[in-house]
């Protein structure tokens, strides 16, 4: 077989080198690797990819629309599913696998005969501008979609370049062609939104508008390629209509903007049409076009993006015997699998400036780049983990141009991003994960941007008040009380800090930033209970606690999913708080615990083996951890069962949110034999390959060859592997030895090597003064409660005080559990053998001056508990966050709560404190019925206070007290407080059909 010179071959010659390997490989004519991308692949499922054209992190993704709605359907965030039969029309932006929707911008439709204004009535798109069709009519490649809208038969074609799209429609029937344009398609149009006619062939406009991106500007240019004869164009009441002559100076605005463009009967010709966007102006938009497509060329546009998607895709070529001959269509194919995982990787982020380099900053004013390209969509989250670090790889100039923008964002917006598109830091997720990215690009030696207006971003997003913030820097930890998400933030933020340090570590060496926030990266340790990482309250552990049980103490997860995340800490935590033996264990536990989760429901966690979740990010890492184990051959087993069950060629084919790349990037990596089990750290982990061959071609390095013996489902077992001829007996792969050109050779078996891949890293024994445990039998009592104490730190002794003073000054030493019969607050501190100390930690003990009880007719929900039974009569008020466990909810059926006075007692009024989020299911009650009795058996009502709280009042965590005074008083001892549900979500809201929950906290009587 012919092998490519690995010092001579660059990107620019790279097909023709691909294409006499393939020869050899097939012995066949040549070929290039885009035919070996299937964009249909995760279009089904819970993908939501687009199959549409887009050119490699292009700004424009020109492709189908077939749910006009994203916002009431999850499955409808990249704007197509696979399952549905009905084109809505072509629009220019898509989103690819996020889990949340917006774009879909500019929608065109082409139509025969009498235009129509309104998509779709009566469920048939025969009266309107939608469209049947069927798959079997519809083609989609790198930069290329087509598709027979069968109700008018109209073949549509089309293509892109970076910044412009290109339509190309054939109609068969005779008679009027026309071109409807939908700006109020998907989202809320904004003030400022129009359309400008201003010649026969070319109209231009803005589409302002709101959704995930709460205020996106995007410039429209399009031109025919012939003159309409007439339009209609409708905003709100408004409806204008010209004829021939009568373009100048028309324009339309308005909130409810769309309109029709007609066309001479059909000539038997294509009707071509090319669209350019922009955010900045149109201006913008129509040097964009005349820059990349200024002529009609279909055919050389589409040739143009194949051709550049080959040299994208050729950055890895990947031969294997088996696969080569089977059918492109086998959902085995790892060759399609593979290449349409790498096409994924390269479509976000997006390039978000003009030609002449001018963009919309985080600021809304337009700015110019120098000397770097402007990107939007960061899905930080998500592509931190591996997309990142592939492209740290594969393409250092765009991982410097994103990180150049990164600093913009900060310079001009006010932080490093988070979740930011368009423009608009939507603050989705949590972390501030544009530091991973950084720190990972530092420390392989990419550079490029300036160090210290980095450092001076990552610290200034490190030490923000925000999201649970202020808690963490002042305790080393987030309460569950404190904020939502506490332990996912929590271990988070640790890992963000260490990163810190190791850029740092790049710009000024181990100096006391660094050790800061090294100590920063140890925080994840105070939420370790010495079993689980699980969630704290009032200074003590969340009670009660189930690893299975899925709850707003984690993103999208539980807490067997997040227990592993310290990807940066793993040797050390083996080795002073664990061991490898214990670690292992822990991990089977997960993989082998039942598949079912508890709790609510959460439709990201998907592709389980056990409680692991392929289907969202925080798993990601979890299976190369047995590398770390001393059980390398664990590690191979779960990578290769994921991706061979996992990953498809079908529709269907990701088990989870594609991500922005996120998905496919763990795929690319896995694929090869190896992973970026931590960004940060210049060094990957051996995992398994699934290829005969890899020929990786890093952006600034030597050619990487990969090879392996036959790898399939049961070959898979690393018997050894040699670098550059030298036997390989650790697990780690160093990012200069990629660079460097290394030659990886894996001897691959079917029975585990377990003497294979043995891990050893030095560490030293930290001594940290980790936050105490300060755990009372109850938090809320009526006689006494019984307190204890523990810290994670073997070495520390704990020092307390039982009046709220300063245990630094005042502690006692804390050497066995006590007993406290009254209201009390009690601060803790660790204090080690140098006299470092933890921060001071809290739990605050309430003791009911009453006899009251709490009895319940009907049950609160097992993940709203609010701490139990005496929540509800603790003195202490729920906030507007009702994730931070403090409420109590009820689901599909009425709150009825018994207060038991302990003796008859004269009342003057009683009531009961509510809240509503709709947007997470929560409304207040129709209404608040209050009962009485003397003997718990006879009830009498007494009042009803009526629900003033509209029903689509959406304010985010509105309160309202709901109470019945009485205008003398009434002697009992049993009140029972009924908040009467309202029935089933009403159609309007995204959640339609579901059973609504009740909130509350708390109840009282005077």
């Amino acid at each position: 077989m012919l092998k490519p010179d690995s010092n001579t071959r660059k990107n620019h010659n790279r097909f023709a080198v691909f294409c006499i390997c393939l020869v050899c490989i097939t012995g066949t004519s040549v070929a290039q690797v885009t035919q070996y991308v299937n964009p249909f692949i995760g279009t089904g499922g819970h993908g939501h990819t687009f199959p549409g054209a887009t050119m490699p992190f292009g700004m424009v993704q020109l492709s189908p629309d077939t749910r006009p709605d994203g916002y009431y359907d999850w499955d409808a965030c990249g704007g197509y599913h696979y399952s549905d039969s009905i084109i809505y029309g072509f629009s220019h932006t898509h989103l690819s696998g996020t889990g949340v929707p917006d774009y879909c911008d500019i929608l065109l439709m082409p139509m025969s005969g009498t235009p129509l204004l309104q998509n779709i009535a009566d469920n048939d798109p025969k009266k309107g501008y939608a469209s049947l069709f069927h798959h079997a009519n519809e083609s989609a490649a790198p930069g290329y979609y087509s598709v027979l809208l069968e109700d008018d038969s109209i073949f549509a074609e089309m293509t892109t370049t970076l910044r412009t799209g290109m339509h190309k429609y054939t109609f068969s029937k005779k008679g009027k062609r026309n071109i409807v344009i939908d700006l109020t398609h998907r989202d809320k149009l904004l003030d400022g939104t129009y359309i400008e006619l201003i010649s026969p062939t070319k109209i231009q406009g803005l589409r302002r508008s709101k959704s995930w991106a709460g205020d996106q500007w995007l410039y429209f240019a399009i031109e025919f390629s012939e003159p309409f004869i007439r339009s209609e164009l409708q905003s709100d009441s408004i409806d204008l209509q010209t004829s021939p002559g009568y373009f100048l100076s028309n324009i339309l605005s308005g909130t409810a903007l769309k309109g029709s463009f007609g066309f001479s009967d059909n000539n038997g010709k294509p009707l071509y049409i090319k669209v350019a966007l922009s955010a900045v102006s149109c201006a913008g938009a129509w040097n964009n076009m005349h820059a990349e497509n200024p002529g009609w060329d279909f055919d050389a546009i589409r040739t143009q993006a194949n051709t550049v998607w080959e040299n994208e895709l050729e950055r890895i070529i990947v031969q294997d015997g088996a696969d080569v001959k089977l059918p492109l269509t086998d959902p085995s194919n790892k060759m399609v699998i593979f290449y349409t995982a790498l096409y994924h990787c390269m479509i976000a982020p997006n390039l978000y400036m003009d030609v002449d380099h001018k963009y919309r900053g985080r600021d809304m004013q337009i700015h110019t780049a120098e000397g770097f390209d402007y990107y939007t969509v960061f899905s930080l989250w998500d592509t931190f983990r591996a997309l990142h670090p592939l492209l740290t790889i594969l393409d250092t100039k765009r991982t410097t141009d994103f990180i150049q923008t990164f600093l913009k964002e900060y310079e001009q917006g006010g932080k490093l991003p988070v979740w930011e598109l368009s423009s608009n830091e939507t603050e989705c997720m949590i972390g501030y994960h544009a530091v991973p990215v950084i720190a990972d690009a530092a420390v392989k030696g990419i550079g490029g941007f300036n160090l210290d207006t980095a450092w001076d971003a990552v610290l200034h997003s490190a030490n923000l008040q925000i999201f649970g913030l202020k808690d963490y820097k002042a305790k080393g930890f987030i309460e569950s009380n404190d904020a939502s998400e506490s332990v996912s933030r929590t271990l988070e933020y640790a890992y963000d800090d260490w990163c810190i340090a190791q850029l740092r570590k790049v710009i000024a060496g181990e100096d006391s930033q660094y050790w800061n926030y090294w100590l920063r990266g140890k925080n994840y340790l105070n939420l370790f209970d010495g079993d689980f990482i699980r969630p704290r309250y009032n200074g003590g552990w969340y009670t009660p606690f189930d690893p299975r049980e899925v709850n707003f103490n984690y993103t999208e997860a539980n807490a067997w999913q997040y227990h592993f995340f310290f990807p940066h800490d793993v040797p050390a935590y083996m080795g002073e708080y664990s061991s490898a033996e214990a670690m292992e264990k822990k991990l089977d536990g997960l993989f082998t615990a039942p598949q079912e989760t508890t709790g609510r429901d959460q439709s990201d966690i998907t592709g389980l083996i056990g409680q692991y979740a392929h289907g969202n990010e925080p798993s990601h890492h979890i299976a190369y951890m047995y590398d770390f184990c001393n059980a390398a051959y664990k590690t191979q087993e779960r990578t290769a069962q994921i991706m061979y069950t996992f990953y498809t060629n079908a529709p269907d084919g990701l088990i989870g949110n594609e991500d922005c790349g996120q998905m496919s990037a763990w795929y690319v990596f896995s694929a090869m034999g190896f992973y970026p089990e931590c960004p940060g750290k210049p060094t990957y982990v051996f995992g398994t390959p699934i290829f005969d061959r890899v020929d990786l071609h890093p952006a600034d390095g030597k050619m990487v060859a990969i090879y392996a013996n036959e790898p399939d489902e049961r070959n898979k077992y690393i018997q050894d592997i040699t670098v550059n001829g030298k036997a390989r007996k650790n697990v780690l792969l160093t990012h200069q030895e990629l660079l460097d050109g290394a030659r990886i050779i894996f001897t691959l078996g079917t029975e585990p090597n377990k003497n294979w891949g043995k891990f050893s890293e030095n560490y030293f024994s930290s001594d940290i003064p980790f936050a105490p445990v300060i755990q009372s039998s109850h938090t809320v009592f009526s006689d006494s409660t019984t307190i204890s104490m523990h810290t994670l730190c073997a070495d520390c002794a704990i020092l307390f005080t039982t009046d709220g003073s300063d245990p630094a000054q005042n502690g006692i030493l804390y050497a066995k559990p006590f007993t406290m019969d009254s209201s009390a607050t009690i601060r803790a501190i660790t204090i080690n053998k140098k006299e470092n100390t933890s921060a001071v930690i809290k739990t605050v003990l309430h003791k009911l001056n009453n006899n009251y009880s709490v009895q319940y007719e009907t049950q609160y929900a097992h993940q709203y508990t609010g701490g139990g039974a005496t929540t509800l009569v603790d003195g202490v008020r729920g906030g507007n966050d009702f994730r931070t466990g403090m409420w109590q909810g009820w689901q599909g059926n009425d709150m009825i709560v018994i207060l038991d006075l302990g003796s008859e007692t004269p009342i003057m009024s009683a009531g009961a404190g509510f809240l509503q989020d709709i947007g997470s299911w929560i409304w207040m009650p129709e209404a608040l019925e209050i009962q009485v009795s003397t003997d718990g058996q006879e009830y009498k009502t007494i009042g009803t206070e009526e629900n003033t709280t509209a029903e689509q009042d959406n304010t985010s965590g509105k309160l309202d007290d709901m109470e019945i005074d009485l205008s003398k008083p009434v002697t009992c001892r049993y009140i029972k407080f009924i908040a009467k549900g309202r029935g089933n979500i009403p159609e309007w809201h995204p959640g339609s059909g579901n059973p609504r929950w009740i909130f509350c906290d708390e109840i009282w009587v005077k």
